[in-house]
């Protein structure tokens, strides 16, 4: 017993104290066990948990960098306009379109801030309280439960995956951290609302602007933004056009919630807020797509962008530039205005498509037509007509350059000759008066020698001695032939070039003076629009403007410099008038009830064996190409378009001032009311007072020309076929056994009269 037992023993009166008893094994197992678990120990494990949490937070806030954003996050479509701003159709793997944040109005891109995250621009990015809710619920399987920011939000759409781990929160939590320090509440809040899913089919606030109520995201109204905002929370279930009766009576409690939470942060007035009404959105509308017209106009778009994506440097080629320009996020704003396209769309159908059968006529089914409409003082394609539907016939007929324009080129010769002052081989000025010989097959001579070309008139017409005028009236190829050698080919090819046509690689020979080269119905606009423009160079373009929310494009200007001059061109055009008035085209053009009295000038073509068959045409307002290809259906060979409908008289060719002319006029007429005259500075042509006598000129001929046009109808086909021999310009090894060149006798009274109307010649209104 111890002192201190002993001591208390006395104090009780020499009484020991009974032993203690032993506690029971359960007592002991509940000691040791709070004896592990003291508050301490709890509190310690606590903390060091903590610790270690925030150290492991802190390791992750190092490893984790802000990655570069999804791939599919960034994709665009891009949205095509027509002239006046409306949308024509969007092309691209997703319907979205980038907006800058300052277009789209403060108080819709509150009602997001306001559906979504009242804290948000006090927040730091994360909200700690529900990133925990969203990790236990993931762990404990119940999937992820709303929480988070707007900022979270961004970065699980911009940044990561839709995957539910706790991997991928976490991830979330610290770029949200590290963005919210590095950019802007509005660079985020910009991200947020162009990367959501609105419901059908739209991500982001433009496309769903569209979708919803065919507006752009700049001219939201607040009542309009709330609804976009809401649906955020559910999509499908919110759409007022599919949704329940359930699902109407949630949103619009959600649209309220959005209102009345802005009255609640002072972003909106309580006045303004009682008066709003729920915006019914309007029903769903099919996505315009590629189909008809559009795919011709978007592909074409889209390679003029391209080029001048090269141009500016942007890109290295052609085929990078594209692949940006299909990357995505551009608005492009075409020329296109919507109600000319319409009237060229319905005229081609009204006189040429609703007449072709394939099934009566195995013919029908390779007619092709290609048109473009260009306005001569700006250089704006207006209208655009590429082939019957973009799925059906790929190749825009518009813009191929694989077939010949035949005689739409002959008035480049014209101008040429004027322009450069040209003369024949016996020393005359070359006018709209002089007078050739318009013998078919006539070979054309160079300083008295053969160059072995002899081309032949249509259906071998001969016309003796005929003014320039008139052979540009009918179609004259001899008289054109000869000229092309006077002014020189390669002159010719070069005033063909600054005109607009692709000459660069062409051989200087007389064969190109038929037309015998490739072209386009856009290059013919560009060439008949630079005439029309008093020789200013046009070069049409289908892009009026573009936007990119990264990059900056400025188109070039449509109107150059002088190319040829105001004579020239204003020659050619009075010249050209004469075809409408008074040969190939007046059937379709002059005598149409509808034209008003309209000034117009055009020029008819008809190509070799009648592959291709051409008017192009121009009033003082509007220059307009219309070809006609024969394409097998099958191979996509040429092939001829004689037989065409089966309405065709005589030989049944396809002439150009048939369907062609009928087309242009039926678009022209049909867009244009006002009356209008052409302002020309020259004295020579069909528009101005003739002389009261012309001057012959010296043109070499190799046989007496006929004194007056034979009507007899050839054994042979027409024909604008090269040679068999390679033309040449040299002189021959031998003596050419010709006389020199005598001049031209005066025309006869009847040779100088017009030649009898073709129609009731040859049953057809075109050379």
């Amino acid at each position: 017993m111890g002192r201190a037992d002993e001591r208390r023993a006395r104090q009780r009166g020499g009484r020991r104290a009974a032993p203690k008893r032993r506690r029971s094994s359960q007592a002991g197992g509940k000691s040791r066990i709070r004896r592990l678990f003291t508050w301490k120990k709890i509190l310690g494990t606590f903390l060091g948990l903590c610790l270690l949490g925030i150290g492991a937070f802190i390791v992750l806030y190092m490893m984790i960098d802000i990655p570069e954003g999804n791939a599919d996050a960034k994709l665009q479509s891009n949205v095509y306009k027509y002239s006046d701003g409306s949308i024509m159709t969007r092309d691209g793997e997703v319907n979205r379109e980038i907006v800058d944040l300052a277009k789209v109005p403060k108080k819709v891109q509150r009602s997001f801030v306001a559906a979504e995250n009242k804290t948000f621009y006090q927040d730091s990015g994360i909200d700690l309280k529900g990133t925990a809710r969203g990790v236990i619920n993931t762990l404990s399987g119940k999937g992820a439960q709303g929480g988070s920011t707007i900022t979270q939000q961004y970065v699980k759409n911009y940044y990561l995956s839709q995957e539910q781990t706790v991997s991928r929160k976490l991830q979330e939590m610290v770029i949200s951290l590290k963005l919210d320090r590095e950019k802007s509440k509005d660079y985020i809040l910009a991200g947020y609302i162009n990367t959501s899913y609105y419901g059908r089919g739209a991500y982001g606030i433009q496309a769903a602007a569209q979708a919803y109520y065919r507006i752009d995201a700049e001219d939201l109204n607040v009542a309009q933004g709330a609804y976009l905002a809401a649906l955020l929370q559910a999509p499908s279930q919110y759409d007022w056009a599919t949704a329940s009766d359930t699902g109407k009576k949630l949103v619009q409690q959600r649209w309220n919630y959005v209102l009345d939470n802005m009255v609640e942060m002072g972003w909106l007035d309580q006045g303004e807020r009682a008066s709003l009404k729920f915006p019914v959105p309007k029903d769903p509308k099919p996505s315009a797509g590629l189909g008809g017209q559009k795919g011709y106009l978007v592909e074409a778009a889209n390679a003029q962008l391209a080029r001048q994506l090269v141009a500016q440097g942007a890109a290295e080629d052609y085929k990078d530039a594209l692949a940006l320009v299909k990357r995505g996020g551009w608005t492009i704003t075409l020329n296109i205005d919507k109600k000319k396209q319409a009237t060229l769309e319905n005229a081609v159908k009204e006189q040429l498509t609703s007449k072709l059968d394939p099934k009566e006529r195995k013919v029908d089914a390779n007619v092709q037509a290609g048109a473009v409409s260009v306005n001569p003082k700006t250089g704006a394609i207006v209208a655009m007509y590429g082939g019957v539907d973009y799925f059906k016939h790929y190749t825009n007929n518009a813009t191929r350059e694989d077939y010949q324009p035949a005689s739409t080129f002959k008035p480049v010769i014209l101008a040429a000759a004027v322009d450069e002052g040209a003369e024949t081989q016996s020393g005359q000025p070359i006018t709209a008066n002089t007078i050739y010989d318009g013998t078919s097959e006539r070979p054309v001579v160079d300083g008295g020698t053969k160059v072995g070309f002899a081309p032949e008139n249509e259906d071998g017409a001969n016309y003796g001695p005929i003014t320039v005028q008139s052979a540009m009236n009918e179609s004259v190829n001899s008289v054109f032939a000869q000229m092309g050698v006077d002014v020189g080919m390669k002159n010719v090819l070069k005033v063909a070039g600054d005109l607009g046509m692709d000459t660069e690689k062409l051989p200087a020979v007389p064969a190109q003076t038929l037309g015998s080269m490739g072209a386009s119905p856009l290059q013919m606009a560009g060439v008949y629009a630079t005439l029309d423009n008093h020789g200013k160079k046009v070069t049409p373009t289908l892009i009026k403007s573009v936007e990119h929310i990264s990059r900056t494009v400025e188109m070039p200007k449509a109107v150059g410099e002088q190319v040829i001059s105001r004579e020239a061109a204003d020659t050619v055009t009075s010249v050209l008038t004469g075809v409408v008035d008074d040969g190939t085209a007046r059937r379709s053009v002059r005598d149409n009830p509808m034209r008003n009295g309209q000034k117009v000038a055009g020029k008819t073509g008809t190509s070799d064996n009648n592959k291709s068959a051409w008017f192009t045409g121009y009033t003082p307002d509007l220059v307009t190409s219309v070809g006609l290809f024969g394409e097998d259906a099958k191979t996509h060979a040429q092939t001829p378009l004689t037989g065409a409908t089966g309405r065709l008289p005589g030989k049944g060719r396809v002439n150009g001032g048939g369907y062609p002319a009928q087309i242009w006029a039926a678009y022209t007429f049909g867009v244009q009311s006002k009356v209008s005259e052409f302002d020309l500075e020259t004295d020579q042509g069909a528009a101005v007072e003739p002389p009261e006598s012309a001057t012959p000129s010296q043109t070499p001929t190799s046989q007496e020309p006929s004194e007056t046009p034979t009507t007899e109808e050839p054994t042979e086909e027409p024909t604008t076929e090269e040679p068999t021999e390679e033309p040449t310009t040299q002189a021959p090894t031998q003596t050419p056994t010709t006389q020199p060149p005598t001049t031209s006798p005066p025309p006869s009274e009847s040779a100088t009269q017009e030649p009898e109307d073709p129609i009731d010649r040859f049953g057809d209104d075109d050379r």
